[in-house]
C-alpha cells in the first residue's frame, strides 16, 4: 500500500489514481483520516449526473464539511426544527397547522422538515465558524440593495388565472400535464383574484407560481384545487421600511457564505488527503 499526502490542486491526479489503481476495502481515498470509496463516487456520480472529477470535489466538500460540523459540536434537534416553523407560519400570517398544510400541497412535508434542519445546521455552523468576524451590514448598505434590486420587492395585487376545482385529486394531476382536458368532474372559472381577498394558505401558494404555470394542487373548502396563473397584474414597490429586515438578512447570508466559501478552500488546502493503491 502507498499512500500519498496531496494537495487540493491534484484532484484530477488523486482521481485517476483511485480509480485505475486498487483500493484499500473499497476506500479510494481519505481525507483527514475520513474515507472516500469507490461507492461514494459512482453514488454521487448517478445522483447529480456529473462526471468523476465534479464527484470527487464533492464528496471531499462535504467530507471538510462533516468534519467541520463535528469540530464544533453542531446539533440540530426536533425543538429546533418545530421552532423555526413556527415563525414561519407566523410570518405568512398562519397557523402552524396552516403553514404545514400549505407545505404539504407543495412539496413532501418530511422532505421539508429535513431541509429545515439542515438549513439550521449550516446556520449554527456559520455562526460557530464566523461570529464576530464579520461586518454587520449598515442603512447605507440596505439601501443599495434595495435601490438595485426592485424587482425583489415587487407585490402583485391582482392575479389573473384559471381556477380548476375537482373531487378527484387525479384528475387535477392530469390537468397539468394535458391542459386542454375536458371531464364532467372538472369545474374551471377563468377570474381575476385580488390578492387581499384570498386565504393565507392561496396567497403563500400564488407567491411561489410563477405566470404562466400551474400551481401545486392544494385543498380547499374540502375540494382539491389548483391555478393556471395567466398575469400577475399591478404589481407594487413594498415600501423600504417594510423590507429592511429581510435585505438585512439576505446581506448577511451572502457575506456569511463567502466568508465560509473562504474557510473552507482554506480548509481544502491544509487538509491530509491521501490516495491508496
Amino acid at each position: 500500500m502507498i499512500k500519498k499526502t496531496l494537495h487540493i490542486g491534484l484532484l484530477c491526479s488523486i482521481l485517476a489514481l483511485s480509480l485505475n489503481g486498487g483500493v484499500i476495502n473499497g476506500v479510494a481515498i481519505s481525507v483527514n483520516e475520513y474515507p472516500i470509496t469507490l461507492v461514494d463516487i459512482d453514488n454521487k456520480m448517478e445522483e447529480l449526473q456529473i462526471n468523476k472529477n465534479e464527484a470527487l470535489a464533492l464528496l471531499i466538500d462535504e467530507a471538510l464539511y462533516l468534519q467541520s460540523i463535528d469540530k464544533y459540536r453542531i446539533s440540530v434537534d426536533k425543538f429546533d426544527v418545530d421552532s423555526y416553523m413556527e415563525k414561519l407560519a407566523k410570518n405568512n400570517k398562519m397557523t402552524i397547522f396552516e403553514f404545514k398544510n400549505a407545505v404539504s400541497q407543495q412539496e413532501d412535508f418530511e422532505k421539508f422538515s429535513e431541509k429545515i434542519r439542515l438549513q439550521l445546521r449550516h446556520q449554527k455552523l456559520i455562526t460557530a465558524i464566523a461570529s464576530n468576524k464579520l461586518i454587520l451590514a449598515n442603512e447605507e448598505d440596505l439601501k443599495i440593495y434595495y435601490n438595485n434590486h426592485q424587482d425583489e420587492f415587487q407585490i402583485a395585487k391582482k392575479i389573473d388565472a384559471m381556477h380548476y376545482i375537482s373531487k378527484d385529486k387525479k384528475l387535477l394531476e392530469s390537468l397539468k400535464t394535458n391542459p386542454m382536458l375536458s371531464d364532467p368532474n372538472l369545474s374551471v372559472e377563468n377570474k381575476t383574484i385580488l390578492i387581499d381577498s384570498v386565504s393565507e394558505q392561496m396567497k403563500y401558494i400564488i407567491s411561489k407560481t410563477k405566470e404562466k404555470s400551474f400551481s401545486t394542487i392544494f385543498t380547499e373548502n374540502q375540494t382539491y384545487n389548483v391555478l393556471f396563473v395567466s398575469n400577475k397584474l399591478e404589481n407594487e414597490t413594498i415600501p423600504f421600511e417594510n423590507v429592511k429586515e429581510v435585505i438585512f438578512n439576505t446581506i448577511m447570508t451572502n457575506r456569511e457564505n463567502e466568508y465560509l466559501k473562504n474557510y473552507f478552500e482554506n480548509l481544502k488546502i491544509s487538509a491530509n488527503i491521501k490516495v491508496l493503491r
